[in-house]
């Protein structure tokens, strides 16, 4: 298992490919509050829901001067469809060894169907323009999420 990010601790390093193929480097977005999310697999039912519903709160999240980055071990082909097919216009980015989930701690053992698994954790972090995490959250719903959070950031 992986260790939980909390509030205050400094924002793991994350250099990854989009689904357009570009290089997206937390680093490089300093100075800009950057919203992250873990979701295990494109094209499930919970993880379109979570995808598109961030998409239909993006105008209101970068009104509040966020950027959206959603990141998932699908290869760049897969991002790039379900990018596509659900209009997401915020950048998709592949993990394909689960490293980056591994070390936001977006890792570890979850129920599906009644069965415990070890893999990818629905999670989001809020990162300030400092590249600190001001907030996390682990194995989050996929339905009213987005609305939840989009309320405590304008709070």
């Amino acid at each position: 298992m992986t260790q939980q990010l909390r509030a205050g601790d400094p924002a793991p390093a994350l250099a990854l490919a989009d689904h357009e193929g570009r290089e997206v480097d937390l680093a490089g977005l300093r100075g800009r509050r950057v919203i992250v999310y873990f979701y295990p697999k494109a094209f499930t039912p919970g993880c379109t829901s979570e995808a598109c519903d961030f998409r239909d709160n993006l105008a209101s999240l970068e009104s509040l001067g966020y950027t959206v980055l959603g990141v998932s071990a699908d290869d760049r082909q897969t991002l790039a469809r379900f990018a596509e097919e659900h209009a997401l216009p915020y950048r998709l980015l592949s993990d394909p060894e689960s490293a980056t989930a591994r070390a936001w701690g977006a890792w570890g053992e979850k129920s599906v169907g009644g069965e415990t698994r070890v893999g990818p954790l629905r999670s989001t972090f809020v990162v300030d323009e400092q590249g600190t995490i001001a907030s996390a959250e682990y194995d989050v719903q996929a339905q009213g999420h987005v609305a939840r959070l989009r309320e405590q950031l304008a709070a």
